[in-house]
């Protein structure tokens, strides 16, 4: 089944060209079926690239969902057009009322900031806090992850030094659970971060499973069963091209990054990258729609 988007959404005409399923409003309505409903919190500065690629993922699902699209009220973002947050996207206490089948909360680029010293910090925690009545699953991405880590658990992040930048090979730990069915025992997961949270920690933590990592990466993928809430430090959403655009954009920036890990062929910037993850990044997203569209009330005034 496709995934419900405004019309003129920029995305749209990504996912049309790449043939991913969408659907208009008035042949949704023609379905004898409630769509799921999503809430993506985008805290990323280029929030026209990071919801495109999590409609992907997400519209490759076998479900209708219908999007509703956040940002943070106590801040204003610099990278996106005005126009564009004006026409998709609204503020949580705009729709604190409501209830949701789930809830995605993208990455952030504040990994150099403590928690409490991020801007939104407050309003985010809210937002965590309202989770636990009006969200029946959480999906949190990269520093999202850290963050409500941090506020559920008082977990810190570490950090790892010089960015730890590349395609990194993984382990699954735990084969036969459902958010990990149909992964093989190892494969490719795109990282990007300057921090880290640490294996002891989250091990010392009763009911957070650890079901994916790495021996140069470190943690990948966790899930809080009880809590029906995922964290995924590292990021196969991401497109074939996205670490290069990072990598020229810290390049331009004056920064020292390195060439990302294992991600263009022989190591050389000027050939096409290889996206390696594309199957896997197509499993995590399908588990876990499946398992929010098997868990949910149909009634979400029953949550």
């Amino acid at each position: 089944m496709p995934i419900k988007i405004p019309n003129d959404l920029p995305a749209r005409t990504v996912l049309d060209q790449e043939r991913v399923p969408v659907i208009t409003e008035a042949v949704a309505l023609r379905q004898d079926i409630r769509p799921l409903q999503i809430a993506l919190l985008n805290l990323m500065p280029d929030k026209i690239k990071t919801e495109t690629q999590l409609l992907r993922v997400l519209g490759a699902t076998p479900l209708q969902i219908e999007m509703t699209l956040l940002r943070p009220a106590s801040y204003e973002s610099r990278n996106t057009p005005q126009e564009h947050l004006t026409a998709f996207y609204t503020t949580w206490d705009a729709v604190r009322d409501r209830r949701f089948d789930a809830l995605i909360v993208t990455g952030a680029p504040v990994e150099h900031l403590p928690f409490e010293g991020v801007a939104y910090w407050r309003e985010l925690t809210a937002i965590l806090d309202w989770t636990r009545t009006n969200v029946f699953s959480s999906l949190y991405i990269c520093w999202g992850a850290q963050a409500a880590l941090h506020h559920f658990h008082r977990l810190p992040k570490y950090d790892v030094g010089a960015k730890r930048f590349g395609v990194f090979r993984h382990r699954t730990l735990r084969p036969f659970e459902p958010l990990t069915s149909g992964f093989d025992d190892s494969f490719f997961v795109p990282v990007s971060r300057y921090t880290e949270v640490r294996h002891a920690d989250v091990a010392a933590v009763p009911g957070l499973d650890i079901l994916v990592e790495s021996d140069e990466s470190g943690l990948c993928l966790l899930q809080e069963t009880a809590a029906r809430r995922v964290y995924m430090f590292n990021h196969l959403e991401y497109d074939a091209e996205t670490l290069l655009g990072e990598y020229r954009r810290d390049r331009d920036a004056g920064l020292a990054t390195a060439l990302p890990f294992n991600y263009f062929p022989d190591d050389d910037p000027d050939l096409p990258p290889r996206m390696t993850w594309r199957a896997h990044r197509t499993l995590l997203f399908g588990n876990w729609i499946n398992m929010v569209y098997q868990g949910t009330p149909y009634d979400l005034g029953q949550l």
